[in-house]
């Protein structure tokens, strides 16, 4: 019998064919395989780094990979520095620096610190420097270190670190900075390319690219030492890993060189120095006129209000601390004119920089409001309504009728005060549902001579009990002649099992140098502050929860944080961190000791309060290709075990570093 046969390799052929062509559909790179986490590598450069006698102003370095050079105005610094800036670009796998002109007999470094990352996984080359020289001489001595927030201890990124030659104190404010680099997101900091000599370090918030301190705005920092940088031989480990497992397998030593000092610290301050001058001035409404000056002032304006009789104050001053806003409350004659002109004299900054007194003319204009047509409806005003045009009133400033049992009750008052009859004011407490009398009156005082509408009330107040304010109608009457209506507020005082307190024994302190330590909530949030008497500051009264300590020393004794001044060589004062944070609870009475100095300055503000943070899943594989020496990263910066404010206790930092 005939048989019919079957055809199975189309079948098969087709599928075969469809599966190739829906493969042929998915343009791209196979999936699978690890993700590139390497920065960028240097290949070749052409002049070579550390090249001598080059001549040549075009340089292109040669990358295993593509990438791209990002932001390279803002962060990519040559040294020595110099009114023509160079020109930074990248194509493909190449980077290209380009001078207008060399000076010769000069070492060049191009710090790039990290601008350069590969193209697809923006993997950054971080710290990355390219170095040539124009004579026959490579200098490469180096000084690193650090840049902190005076006041906060946070690293300051992205500021420029530079030396002078010139020892002068001018020198900072009248001469660029002659070899630079710009700290990392560490704050840290490496300025290459030295020879051999004396040199002033300083950091600064150049916000004019001009190389030097001409802004008074500018945040800065000053080495008070002179440093003469050195090298010396030194060994460092490397460690093998076993391919497979992993673990470390051989430790190999290899020679480098180590470059010191190595742990320069610069406290980044601002000197708060501004021009002075008369920033708004406005009518608020018809009773307040508002002055704002642009930073503080030692003194207030003389003030004469024209078309009035000489000696016309214009009413009472409502001002802030450091006298730059000025509200004045006004006389019920000067209510009424709808314009004022008034002859000012202030002190102004001229255009020397110097502060002159000043005379202005200003005139306010009370600000009409729009009229509401009504038509022929009858609007009726109510009782209260006419009570309240008549009078003023008072009300409690907290807001809330909690009363913490360590602090006055602040209440205020619409309108300052003309007469406060104190002995209309009482206060009660609660005995058996009843609200009696207190014992002993309360003693009722103005919160401030520049704050005429609030004041407060000191009593002993006694844990669990409830009071009540009182105070009569008419007690007080405005500068208006309005009286003040009556008033009354009930205060709760909370259990002395719901607060907790801390005490902080500090040691290493000179004991003649006057200190006080600041309690900080998240965010370096200032919830307290107590004076360092005899080692200890204590925190009685404390609401249970997380807590961190910031130390001041208080150097000129003053109780508050002074910044520094260049134009004295003042130093910022130091503020010192304790590494941890504090978890009270209730009814809890904590102590803590704290070795001020047992911590490495630049190791003590705990992370969890950090501003700043380090970048995470970065390499900061520097990738030098400008010399065999290596690093300093693999040891770390700074020594934990050293005093690094003892001047007897510098590390390295005195090794060449001599006060200036």
């Amino acid at each position: 019998m005939k048989m019919k046969r079957t055809n199975i390799a189309l079948p098969v052929f087709m599928a075969a064919l469809v599966s190739l062509l829906a493969g042929c559909a998915n343009i791209g790179n196979p999936s699978g395989g690890p993700r590139d986490e390497d920065p960028p590598r240097l290949v070749s450069a052409n002049p070579p780094p550390g090249s001598l006698g080059v001549n040549r102003t075009k340089m292109v370095l040669q990358f295993d990979e593509l990438v791209n050079v990002k932001d390279a105005f803002s962060k990519v610094v040559v040294s020595p520095t110099s009114r023509s800036v160079p020109r930074v670009s990248s194509l493909g796998r190449k980077v290209t620096v380009e001078f207008d002109s060399l000076a010769p007999n000069t070492t060049y470094t191009v710090d790039f610190a990290d601008a350069i990352e590969d193209n697809n996984e923006a993997n950054t080359l971080q710290g990355f420097t390219y170095t040539f020289s124009t004579g026959q001489t490579l200098d490469s001595l180096r000084i690193s270190g650090r840049v902190l927030g005076a006041r906060d201890l946070e690293p300051a990124q992205g500021m420029l670190v530079g030396v002078h030659a010139n020892l002068a104190d001018s020198a900072f404010t009248t001469e660029r900075l002659l070899r630079v680099a710009k700290t990392d997101d560490r704050g840290q900091f490496t300025i290459r390319g030295l020879a051999p000599g004396q040199y002033r370090v300083f950091a600064l918030d150049d916000k004019d690219n001009d190389y030097r301190y001409a802004n008074q705005e500018e945040d800065i920092a000053f080495y008070d030492m002179v440093i003469s940088p050195t090298a010396e031989p030194a060994v460092a480990n490397d460690t093998v890993y076993d391919k497979i497992t992993g673990n470390p397998d051989t430790v190999i030593q290899r020679p480098r060189t180590r470059f010191l000092p190595n742990d320069v610290i610069l406290y980044r301050f601002n000197s708060e120095k501004r021009p002075q001058y008369l920033t708004k001035y406005e009518r608020l409404d018809s009773t307040r006129v508002f002055m704002k000056f642009n930073t503080r002032a030692e003194s207030l304006p003389c003030i004469s209000i024209l078309g009035y009789p000489k000696g016309t104050t214009l009413g009472a001053l409502e001002a802030s601390e450091k006298l730059d806003s000025l509200v004045y409350w006004l006389r019920p004659e000067l209510v009424r004119d709808d314009s004022l002109t008034i002859a000012a004299r202030y002190m102004r900054t001229d255009s020397t920089g110097q502060l002159r007194e000043f005379s202005d003319t200003l005139k306010f204009f009370t600000k009409k409001l729009p009229v509401k047509k009504h038509g022929r409806k009858e609007i009726k005003i109510s009782a209260t309504d006419s009570i309240a045009r008549i009078t003023t009133s008072f009300r409690g400033a907290g807001g809330g009728s909690s009363q913490e049992v360590w602090l006055p009750f602040h209440f205020e008052s619409e309108h300052p005060i003309a007469t406060f009859d104190t002995t209309k004011v009482s206060l009660k407490i609660l005995v058996d549902s009843t609200y009696r009398s207190v014992a002993t009156a309360p003693r009722v005082l103005q919160a401030d001579s520049l704050s005429p509408r609030h004041f407060r009330i000191e009593f002993p107040w006694e844990y669990e009990q409830k009071y009540r304010v009182e105070i009569d109608t008419m007690a007080a009457i405005d500068i208006y002649g309005r009286p003040t209506r009556p008033f009354s507020q009930e205060l709760n005082v909370r259990p002395a099992s719901e607060y907790c307190s801390l005490t902080l024994m500090l040691s290493g302190l000179d004991p003649s140098m006057p200190a006080f330590v600041e309690l900080l909530g998240s965010g370096d949030k200032l919830e307290r502050t107590a004076l360092v008497e005899n080692g200890r500051a204590y925190f009685p009264f404390l609401n249970p929860g997380k807590y961190y300590a910031r130390m001041i020393e208080d150097r000129n004794g003053n109780g508050r944080y002074d910044t520094g001044d260049y134009s004295t060589l003042t130093q910022p004062e130091t503020a010192f961190y304790y590494p941890k944070a504090f978890n009270i609870k209730k009814n809890w009475d904590k102590e803590e000791t704290w070795d001020v100095y047992g911590t490495a300055i630049d190791q003590q503000k705990p992370r969890a309060i950090l501003k700043n943070r380090p970048k995470q899943g970065k390499h900061r594989n520097r990738n030098e290709q400008n010399s065999s020496d290596e690093e300093e990263e693999e040891d770390g910066l700074f020594d934990p075990t050293r005093n690094p404010f003892d001047p007897n206790d510098r590390g390295s930092r005195n090794r060449g570093a001599t006060r200036y």
